[in-house]
């Protein structure tokens, strides 16, 4: 997705501002649903209109009743109407109000859709995006925080538009000291709570960084978990928490107070003017004030009927104030959005196309490969020719693009030049994804799926019997891990494999290869901090791999496990 456009005035480019961005980004959001968003909102104005009725309906019968004998049927036709009408009203803000929910449930739920479909497509090469915890923290928590902006402010701001108007315009042809009075005190309430909101925003949006950080900080210290307690680091980690916690206590108690500030200032101004109104119509109809009415002296009816319109004008904008601090939150998280969506995007070969099956490819090649990082590095990898059965290393020091070569080769990352040909065709958006089919990962960091060791295992191979499962983990050297956990194949180990230690999960990654009967293996560091015996073990698992007929590529820093592979190849030269 390309950047908005920026704002032109004479011929001068300028650059969009936050709220700006805010704005545009909130409308692109609920461009879909806008139809259904409107509807809503045009109930709730109607809804709030039909109080200038009931206002009249109650005056006329408050009227008839201190002027004289009570005349009975007007007082029934008055409150029965007060009633239908009140009625109504329930009606239209409770229908308002469901469609407005379900519009921007389907608004919600299709940004997170498109944001998390973009996140699978970005190549982990791109570049200036952010962690998996702060999209996952946006995606679950953050998004949902624009639902308050859309079934209240929305409406509250429609209300604030026409309801103002339409009550100055009732009470006009009763009293222009009532008008007047509406028309001077209305205006003062959007003035300060525009000045308030930009302290609001600018408030909302730190504390969305932070609540985004110590996301972030959180995954990563479960990730590490175990190394911590191992280096005797958990105090250095809860002192870390607490801190955090303490800046986003901070920097929330700041939005609270921002926040009851607006909430301060409409109550006082509305205050002002209801009083004002009440002053005008008391003295009205006591004779001390005789000018302002166009029928003089006001009357009974006339004075209630604009008693009742004074909080009601001051209602729209005090229901706007009170969601005040929902606008500031939605545009902080647009704001977040709209950094994500301008961040550098390259997406990972195949994944917008459906995969398509073929034979299994019997070579793999590289040739003039080179990469171009997001910084500007360039790499030139040598070439080089794989058969279906061969192994090869990689070797070189760290930052030599070891890594790099592996996710050029799965298509994770694109080349700026040359080619990655499998059985001489080169690998694009239409062959990547068959491609992928016949390679698996052994990771230097496993990963594992929300889902119990045995679907794992099965993950690439729904069809495997337990008995398979058995056999691919005796050829990984890891039945004795499934023995020693609490609930054998059915134990969840969750993300990176909490309580198994990193080469037990990088052996229980070597069986899911087995399992899918992969026809290259590409590894990534696996013997990588490992002692002497667990990387015997994973190296003797990946010659299992081999010796069953499959082509191995192994990225690594280990001259013993590269001296067992057919070929190799070293990194190190930069272009």
């Amino acid at each position: 997705m390309t950047p908005p456009a920026a704002i032109t005035a004479d011929a001068t480019e300028i650059e969009p501002t936050s709220r700006d961005k805010a704005r545009r980004r909130l409308n692109r959001m609920t461009e879909a649903e806008t139809p259904r968003l409107r509807r809503a909102e045009w109930l709730t104005v109607a809804a709030s209109l039909l109080w200038i009725a009931q206002a009249a309906a109650a005056a006329w019968v408050i009227d008839d009743l201190v002027s004289g004998p009570p005349d009975l049927p007007t007082a029934l036709y008055g409150s029965v109407s007060f009633v239908l009408v009140g009625i109504l009203r329930a009606v239209l803000s409770h229908r308002a109000g469901s469609i407005a929910l379900a519009a921007a449930q389907a608004a919600i739920a299709g940004e997170r859709e498109t944001l998390l479909h973009r996140e699978a497509l970005r190549s982990p090469y791109s570049g200036g995006h952010q962690n998996s915890a702060e999209i996952a923290t946006l995606a679950a928590d953050k998004l949902a925080m624009t639902l308050p902006y859309l079934t209240r402010y929305r409406p509250a701001m429609a209300r604030a538009r026409i309801v103002p108007a339409a009550i100055i315009l009732a009470a006009l042809p009763f009293s222009w000291v009532a008008a007047f009075i509406l028309l001077v005190a209305g205006p003062l309430i959007p003035v300060f709570m525009a000045l308030v909101g930009m302290a609001a925003q600018e408030a909302s949006e730190r504390q969305m960084e932070e609540i985004g950080s110590m996301n972030g900080l959180l995954m990563e210290r479960i990730r590490a978990l175990t190394d911590l307690r191992l280096l005797d680091a958990t105090a250095r980690t809860i002192s870390d928490f607490r801190h955090s916690a303490e800046r986003l206590h901070r920097k929330t108690m700041k939005v609270l107070a921002v926040a009851f500030l607006s909430s301060t200032v409409l109550e006082f101004f509305s205050a002002i003017g209801v009083a004002l109104m009440a002053v005008y119509v008391g003295f009205s109809l006591i004779g001390q004030i005789t000018f302002g009415a166009w029928a003089e002296p006001l009357g009974v009816g006339e004075g209630i009927f604009l008693l009742l319109l004074a909080p009601d004008f001051f209602q729209p904008l005090r229901d706007l104030a009170a969601t005040w601090h929902d606008k500031a939150q939605a545009s902080a998280v647009a704001v977040e959005l709209e950094a994500i969506e301008t961040a550098p995007f390259v997406p990972m070969l195949g994944m917008a196309h459906t995969p398509k099956a073929g034979p299994v490819p019997a070579t793999l090649a590289i040739r003039s490969l080179r990469w171009t990082s997001p910084s500007g590095k360039g790499i030139v990898f040598p070439d080089f020719t794989l058969a279906v059965g061969q192994s090869l290393a990689i070797v070189g020091p760290s930052g030599s693009g070891k890594s790099t070569l592996l996710a050029l080769i799965s298509g994770l990352a694109r080349a700026s030049r040359g080619a990655v040909l499998v059985d001489d065709v080169p690998l694009d958006d239409e062959t990547a994804g068959g491609w992928r089919r016949h390679i698996a990962f052994v990771q230097q960091t496993p990963h594992f799926a929300h889902e119990s060791l045995r679907a794992n295992l099965r993950r690439f191979a729904p069809e495997a019997s337990d008995d398979d499962l058995r056999a691919a983990l005796s050829a990984a050297s890891a039945t004795d891990i499934v023995a020693r956990l609490p609930r054998g194949l059915d134990t969840r180990l969750g993300a990176t494999g909490h309580g198994v230690s990193g080469g037990e999960a990088r052996r229980l990654t070597i069986a899911r290869a087995f399992c899918s009967n992969a026809r290259f293996i590409l590894a990534d560091e696996p013997t990588a901090d490992l002692d002497a015996e667990t990387a015997r073990a994973v190296t003797e698992g990946l010659m299992v791999l081999k010796a069953r007929g499959a082509s191995l590529i192994v990225a690594t820093h280990d001259l013993e496990l590269a001296a067992r592979m057919d070929h190799r190849i070293t990194l190190g030269d930069a272009a």
